[in-house]
């Protein structure tokens, strides 16, 4: 039986109170302490049941509780100063002009845990980009799903095989608020699915500064299969990805337009909302009436592309059927056929057996692409390189911005304390983070070891706390429980693991020797515990198997007491893993580890990071610091590098990491090992912090894109309908283009100090001198005569044309001894275009 009418109560909120219901939708106290604390002293029991969800504690406290606080003049006071603190972070003007709005897509957000809406490091990342933004201050809206059952809550059966639940979301309960037009309606917006229409709601949640814009599909007017389409983070088929990712790009910005919203940029944070490109020039063709190409020039010289994929199968594609079906008539809104739509989202744009991708559509439309970390930047341009046949792989446009996390939220609460009596107050908003973090070789190692310890006693205590539900909830015996409140120790080396199952990760590796593990683990002076959690993909059996293997190893009895796989990975448990550990494990097989930011947030808690060089941590390690397994080989045996590097592994647990641990003081205190964590947070915390992260893509991208945005649309966008007319010509006419002469005063030998004079004579054809960039490409030669390392010099013409050809000059300095070579490089005019490499136009000599 359901209830004709339904109606909801609330709690009464006192006047005296009302500053917390503005403060419950606002996420900020999931990294603000100040504003979390008023929120916990109200009911520290429902605060916990509630997941730490201020609406929903604020829904359920008992009107009396409410009144007490009325009247509790110490209450009162912590609220007033609170409220404060929060009307002064939100009033300050952002760092840019207003000229300036970012728009940040993904398919996923880790903000808190009471907000589920995401699976793990891409969400995460994605989270501590917009609270960075927020307290750097840089003008930033998101936008993003908003998942009715989110990504799956993990529970183990009897034999260790990971389970998965999806409980619903109840969004009236969550820190969210619908967004409405003036006269109080819910606005909404219309994305099609072949021949229908699907209406999309638009919720908020404000992430301190930055609103976060959701889309949510879960309508009335919506048939069932189309409410569906938001129900599950990464959940159904092909078919509902498509779906998916429609409602994120096209409905996201629709649902932008409608709230008034006009960006200057577009970030995508992985090619899941590649299609906003594609609606950004819809818009600009239907609103403006401006061609393709001159839409299309705005977009892509607006628009930033991040790739988080370091695999050619972890990127989305379509078969071309399933994407015809839903994007042909979409082409026609486009102005453009299907095949010309279906090349743009092709490796090779001829090949009709490829499937259509979401990856090289998206860095075909942007200005500025990037990998995150080096490392893993270097891998997309060898994995991307053939959508620019003509460019050498090291020239492949696409660039790198390592990751950051955002350590207000990561580093715990005894680490803050310290940090803010040793770096200052405002050392969560500093805009000169190299220069506060200095101030952490202040930090007495004897303060920083106890407020370490006190994080792992933490972390023990809830371990045994999440063993014994495990245990109950599978009906073990009384005995079987007693002993998992005893599991661990709060005094032994605590190695944590915990990230996605994926297979490359390599769960498993430190089992590959169960005997040398066990005697590591059981070192009569020097024991080790292991502390293991994640998830695997719901439709990953090997991830799932790993899994299972670990938990029937922890129960053999030679390591009982010394391994423990926690269910249910979150961002609450990954705060206490990360903070309560002393070694942060990181193995997978390199280089298929974008970045890995668990060893960052481990970072700013101290602990140690224990990895193979791979992401971050290639560019991260010095001895200082960690350790490294292995120098950053590749091998093509796999069964080899596992072999070898478990090996490697084993050696540094049994040689460096135990002693280095248990050689204390007379106090207690390991020194050195004290030493290794101050330094690894002075030097490394500035250096791999989310404010960094945004600061680069702000400088880098975002302050280049919206400046040339500005430029192409202004005077009614006559300059982007020019800008379309010249790359028209440019295709038209590049053929025509050679370099006819080449010539330096080189001899065979030079020495060091002396420089090259180059002269090269181009043939430019129809095109002119202004239409391209010539540049001198040099660098050191391998035995093959290919280049080791590269260099280019701008050619300038000197005016001269002999028999129609155009003359270049420069010189190159002989800086270093070596074998050295050059050549000639034509690109479209880099100032005019932005990015140079966008039209898939190069000459070389």
């Amino acid at each position: 039986m359901k209830a004709k009418q339904t109606f909801k109560v609330i709690p009464r909120i006192p006047e005296r109170l009302a500053p917390l219901k503005r403060m419950a939708y606002n996420v900020i106290f999931s990294w603000r302490s100040e504003f979390r604390d008023v929120f916990q002293r109200i009911d520290p029991k429902l605060w916990a049941e509630t997941n730490n969800n201020p609406v929903l504690l604020l829904g359920l406290v008992d009107q009396k509780r409410l009144d007490e606080l009325e009247n509790d003049a110490g209450f009162i006071s912590q609220l007033e100063e609170a409220a404060h603190r929060f009307d002064l972070y939100m009033k300050v003007p952002a760092q840019s002009a207003a000229d300036t709005c970012v728009a940040y897509f993904s398919a996923e957000f880790g903000l808190t845990t009471c907000v589920p809406i995401y699976s793990g490091g891409l969400g995460i990342l994605a989270g501590d980009h917009l609270k960075s933004a927020s307290d750097v201050n840089i003008p930033l809206v998101a936008v993003g799903l908003l998942y009715q059952e989110g990504y799956f809550e993990q529970y183990l059966n009897n034999d260790g095989w990971q389970m998965e639940s999806y409980p619903a979301n109840s969004f009236d309960a969550m820190p969210l608020t619908q967004m409405t037009d003036l006269d109080g309606q819910p606005i909404k917006v219309n994305v099609r699915f072949k021949d229908r229409q699907a209406a999309v709601a638009v919720w908020r949640v404000q992430v301190g500064r930055v609103p976060l814009y959701l889309l949510d599909t879960d309508l009335a007017e919506n048939p069932p299969d189309i409410r569906g389409t938001t129900a599950q983070l990464y959940g159904g088929d092909r078919e509902m990805r498509i779906r998916q990712e429609i409602v994120l790009g096209v409905g996201g910005v629709r649902a932008l337009k409608a709230l008034g919203i006009v960006p200057t940029v577009i970030h995508m944070n992985e090619g899941h909302s590649a299609f906003s490109a594609l609606e950004r020039i819809n818009l600009l063709r239907k609103d403006h009436g401006l061609s393709f190409d001159a839409a299309r020039e705005v977009v892509r010289a607006s628009t930033v592309f991040t790739t988080h994929t370091p695999v050619p199968a972890g990127n989305d594609t379509f078969a071309p059927d399933l994407a015809r079906a839903y994007l042909e008539e979409y082409a026609k809104e486009l102005g453009i056929s299907w095949p010309v739509l279906l090349g743009y989202g092709r490796i090779n744009p001829r090949d009709d057996g490829e499937p259509f991708g979401v990856t090289p559509l998206s860095l075909r439309l942007s200005a500025h692409a990037n990998g995150v970390s080096k490392l893993h930047g270097l891998v997309s341009r060898q994995m991307w390189q053939n959508i620019w046949p003509k460019t050498p792989v090291e020239d492949t446009p696409i660039d790198s911005v390592t990751n950051g996390v955002h350590v207000s939220t990561w580093a715990s609460r005894e680490i803050s304390r310290l940090y803010s009596r040793y770096l200052g107050q405002d050392w969560k908003e500093d805009p000169d983070p190299e220069h506060v973090w200095e101030f952490v070789s202040q930090i007495p190692l004897s303060e920083l070891w106890r407020a370490h310890c006190h994080c792992r006693e933490s972390l023990v205590a809830f371990a045994r706390r999440a063993q014994h539900r495990q245990l109950k909830r599978q009906g073990a015996p009384a005995s079987s429980l007693q002993k998992a409140m005893e599991l661990l120790s709060p005094d032994t080396l605590t190695i944590g693991f915990a990230r996605r199952f994926a297979t490359y990760k390599r769960a498993t590796l430190l089992f590959s020797d169960p005997k040398r593990l066990a005697a590591i683990l059981n070192h009569p002076e020097r024991p080790i515990q292991l502390i293991v959690a994640g998830k695997a993909h719901p439709q990953d059996n090997e991830g799932k198997a790993f899994i299972k293997q670990i938990i029937h190893y922890s129960r053999e009895e030679r390591f009982q007491n010394r391994i423990v796989f926690i269910e249910n990975y979150n961002i609450h448990l990954a705060s206490l893993l990360t903070s309560g550990c002393d070694v942060w494990l990181n193995n997978p097989r390199r280089p298929l580890e974008a970045c890995g930011t668990s060893g960052m947030k481990a970072l700013a808690n101290g602990a140690l990071n224990l990895s193979v060089l791979d992401g971050w941590w290639d560019e991260g390690y010095a001895p200082q610091y960690g350790w490294a397994i292995g120098r950053g080989e590749v091998e093509a045996d796999q069964q080899l590098q596992d072999y070898t590097e478990s090996q490697a592994l084993y050696n540094l647990l049994e040689r460096q990491v135990g002693p280095a641990f248990y050689t204390r003081t007379s106090d207690g205190i390991p020194v050195a090992w004290c030493e290794m964590m101050r330094n690894s947070i002075k030097d490394l915390v500035p250096r791999f912090s989310s404010h960094r992260m945004v600061q680069d893509y702000f400088d880098r991208f975002y302050r280049q894109s919206s400046q040339r945005y500005n430029s192409l649309t202004a005077h009614n966008f006559r300059p982007a309908a020019e800008q379309a007319a010249w790359c028209s010509r440019l295709m038209t006419a590049w053929n025509e283009m050679s370099v006819a002469e080449l010539y330096g005063d080189c001899g065979d030998v030079k020495t060091v100090g002396q420089t090259v004079a180059l002269t090269a004579k181009v043939r430019l054809g129809s095109l002119k001198p202004e239409d391209v960039t010539v540049e001198a490409y040099f660098g050191s030669m391998d035995h093959q005569g290919e280049f080791i390392d590269r260099e280019t010099l701008l050619l300038t013409t000197t005016g001269e044309s002999e028999a129609g050809l155009q003359v270049y000059q420069g010189r190159i300095d002989c800086r270093r001894p070596g074998r050295f070579g050059y050549t000639i490089r034509i690109t479209p005019n880099r100032e005019k275009l932005g990015n140079p490499y966008a039209l898939g136009l190069v000459t070389w000599a």
